[in-house]
Order: C-alpha cells, then sequence, then structure tokens
C-alpha cells in the first residue's frame, strides 16, 4: 500500500487551525472580542479552503481527512464559545435552537465512536454548506448585528444536516471520508464513498 504524503497544504491548513485554537481561546477569555472575530473568521475561510484545495491538488490523504474532522469540532466549539461569551444578550432567545444543534452534534460524535471506533468525517455537501453558513452568520453578527432570519436558515440548515449525518452512519457499515450525503448512501447499495468533485 503506497504511503500517504502528509506534508501537504491542505494538511498544512489544518495543522495551523490546529495551532491558532489555545490563542483563540485566550481571546474568548480575556475579552479580546475583535481578535477573535479576526482569527476565528481566518479559521472558517482556511476551514473551507483545506477541502477545496485538497480536492483541487489531488492532495486528499484519510490522515488530512481524520485531522481535518477533528480541526472543525475544534474550531466550531470556538465559535459557539465565543457567541455565548460576546453576544449572549442578542442570541439568548435562540440559545434552544442553538443547543438542539449542538446536542444533536454530540449525538452524531458519540454515535460514530460507537459503532466505528472513529470520529465521523462524513464531509457531506450538507454539511459543507451548512459551515459556510455559519461562517457568514458569524461575520455579519459580528460586523452588522443580529439578523433572525439569518439566525433561522442557518440553524434550520444545520440541524438538518446533523440528522442526515446520523442517518447515514446508521446505514452505512464501515465509516469513510467524503460522502456526499444520504441520497448518494441510498443509491449506491454497497455504500461507497465518493471524492466530493
Amino acid at each position: 500500500m503506497a504511503k500517504e504524503n502528509l506534508f501537504t497544504v491542505p494538511n498544512y491548513l489544518t495543522f495551523y487551525r490546529f495551532l491558532s485554537a489555545p490563542l483563540i481561546a485566550w481571546f474568548i477569555f480575556s475579552g479580546k472580542e475583535t481578535l477573535f472575530v479576526v482569527f476565528i473568521i481566518i479559521n472558517l475561510v482556511t476551514d473551507a479552503l483545506d477541502g477545496f484545495l485538497a480536492r483541487k491538488l489531488n492532495q486528499h490523504t484519510d490522515f488530512g481527512a481524520r485531522m481535518d474532522s477533528i480541526a472543525d469540532k475544534v474550531t466550531y466549539a470556538l465559535a459557539f464559545t465565543g457567541l455565548l461569551v460576546f453576544k449572549m444578550a442578542e442570541i439568548q432567545p435562540y440559545l434552544f435552537s442553538l443547543f438542539t444543534f449542538i446536542f444533536l452534534g454530540v449525538i452524531a460524535l458519540l454515535h460514530s465512536f460507537i459503532k466505528f471506533g472513529k470520529m465521523s468525517m462524513l464531509h457531506t455537501y450538507a454539511t459543507k454548506i451548512g459551515g459556510y453558513l455559519q461562517g457568514a452568520f458569524f461575520f455579519v453578527l459580528f460586523f452588522f448585528g443580529f439578523s433572525p432570519v439569518f439566525y433561522y436558515i442557518m440553524i434550520s440548515w444545520a440541524i438538518l444536516s446533523v440528522i442526515e449525518m446520523i442517518v447515514i452512519q446508521m446505514i452505512i457499515p464501515e465509516m469513510k471520508p467524503n460522502m456526499k450525503g444520504l441520497y448518494w448512501v441510498l443509491k449506491k447499495p454497497k455504500h461507497k464513498t465518493e471524492d466530493n468533485k
């Protein structure tokens, strides 16, 4: 079996997100809102870029997919922590829907560990679009103010995408990276993964 090349541009971007995580956490708990926003947006942009570059440069690796999934979880945990710390007044009336999404995400994570012994790394189309929506929501929230309509669009999509992820995990026999979505899983009885193109 050919050895994977771990020294790729997408993997470097993922590694950056790990390195920046303690710094972002410090920005949150020291009340440095502007620096938090700048760095969390950079992280969200690099999250979108690493997957795009992996496909365009043909530098996809299983190791990179696993690390990207972990980096995603860390980035989103920091983003939502910052949201609660800096924007609690705006977000408080909507906490039920926010924590519903977080609860479902934890269920998906636990289910993946229990069934497959590893973290979920499906990277479906829905979760990718959800990531873009969440990044856009953070940008609008911190630079222009809270938009209830945008929030409901973002959180509704996020909840539906994580439900899809749970359903896929219940169907597939083994965890593999980069499944497009439930439609493609049901379409292929053998549940082969496909690279998102």
